[in-house]
């Protein structure tokens, strides 16, 4: 079977962490909302199940905010920074199919309070730059 080349969206409104392929968008207030890339959903392959940790939980930058089943194996996912969970994504949890369909809208992961947003924010990437990362793993990948 010939590779199937990563096709799909990195939307400009959030920023980026390459080394786990997540992504932090910034809701004011204290609050952010957090979620895998499409193109980390690409690489992991399809997710058939979601578990996020509990409301409440505090998770520092690189550690494990809770777990995707993919059809082989169970990863960690990765916090791309350190936060308070104010709750995971239930509808998610019930249907991951939603994290793979549509993984920057209903597909979100967690609402968080970022803890060190200061001091993190300047080690994710924007989009352009994202897309970039992508194109050196991935570089017949294409962008909508």
């Amino acid at each position: 079977m010939a590779h199937q080349p990563f096709s799909g969206s990195i939307p400009d409104d959030r920023l980026y962490c390459p080394a786990h392929d997540m992504w932090v968008q910034d809701l004011g207030g204290g609050e952010a909302l957090v979620g895998a890339t499409g193109f980390g959903i690409f690489l992991a392959g399809e997710i058939i199940a979601f578990t996020s940790k509990p409301k409440g939980a505090q998770v520092d930058l690189g550690r494990g905010m809770g777990t995707v089943e993919c059809r082989k194996t169970v990863l960690a996912v990765h916090a791309p920074v350190s936060f308070v969970l104010l709750e995971g994504n239930e509808a998610a949890e019930e249907r991951p199919r939603k994290v793979n369909d549509d993984p920057y809208g209903a597909g979100w992961m967690a609402r968080v309070r970022p803890t060190r947003w200061a001091d993190e924010k300047a080690a994710l990437v924007d989009a352009a730059a994202y897309r970039a990362h992508v194109l050196k793993i991935e570089p017949e990948a294409r962008f909508d």
